[in-house]
């Protein structure tokens, strides 16, 4: 690359590390890439920074030493987040959405890039402390959120089957029984999509009693893989309802009562913001 002006240096370097996120990016290779003083590097990093704390884009870690470097974690504050959230909500409780059995329609909001982004940084944010390997989650609609979250931990996404593919080779295949129907169902997931004593993050759009999810969390054993987090964007809980079949998890939005005969519908922010 030709040697830019340090107004270009800087957004082509902030483009770059927002596209490359909780990747750790070696000073020499900056300094390389701009013909530039790494000291130079060090003091446009040190903008770029400042300015993603300012407009609440993430933080930029630099790590010391021979093999250290400079790695971009996107991250959200609890205000903003909960404004983000606080807006899904309202659209949620629209009457209209109200479906057969006590379900949402939220295929549209699982379908807009923008309400995706949002909500995937708020879950890479709840998560970035943690250490994974891969995002799972079964083959429904929360496949597109599942990718969001996983673009921003940099992580691959495994999906699980409802029964075996012929492309994926080999699998592995469990029952489980669905929490809110109390059917007996099956998933399957092929034997080269997840490497053994694998760290995985499990996200869903919904869940109402947790069948699915606790399946999943079953199917891992058989990988002699452990669950690091569990993510719901949207969990339904109300009095009359059972224990969940998952008990450590974190939700973004409660679906708290749908009243079919009056046409209600409350959604309100989940246990991420709910404080201790």
């Amino acid at each position: 690359m030709k040697k830019l002006k340090r107004s270009s240096r800087l957004i082509d370097m902030t483009q770059y590390l927002i596209a490359r996120p909780h990747t750790l990016v070696p000073l020499t290779y900056f300094a390389d890439r701009y013909q530039s003083a790494k000291s130079s590097i060090s003091e446009d990093l040190a903008i770029i920074k400042e300015l993603f704390e300012d407009e609440d884009v993430g933080e930029l870690n630099t790590l010391a030493g021979a093999a250290g470097g400079v790695k971009y974690i996107p991250k959200v504050s609890e205000t903003r987040s909960l404004q983000m959230i606080e807006a899904v909500c309202r659209q949620l409780s629209q009457p209209e959405r109200i479906l057969p059995g006590g379900y949402l329609y939220m295929s549209d909001l699982l379908g807009m890039p923008s309400s995706l982004n949002e909500v995937g940084k708020i879950f890479a944010s709840a998560f970035s402390g943690r250490e994974f390997d891969c995002v799972m989650t079964v083959e429904t609609k929360g496949i597109p959120l599942a990718y969001v979250v996983a673009s921003y931990l940099n992580l691959p996404v495994v999906i699980v089957r409802r029964d075996n593919k012929v492309t994926e080779g080999s699998a592995v295949s469990i029952n489980y029984v669905s929490g809110s129907s109390k059917r007996i169902q099956t998933m399957s997931l092929g034997r080269r999509a997840l490497a053994d004593g694998s760290s995985v993050l499990i996200i869903d759009d919904f869940m109402k009693a947790g069948g699915t999810i606790r399946g999943m969390m079953d199917l891992l054993q058989e990988f002699n893989a452990k669950v690091g987090g569990v993510g719901v964007l949207v969990e339904a809980r109300d009095e009359q309802q059972e224990e969940t079949l998952v008990e450590d998890y974190v939700s973004l939005a409660v679906l708290s009562k749908v009243d079919i005969k009056n046409r209600t519908v409350i959604v309100k922010p989940g246990n991420y913001f709910e404080k201790e």
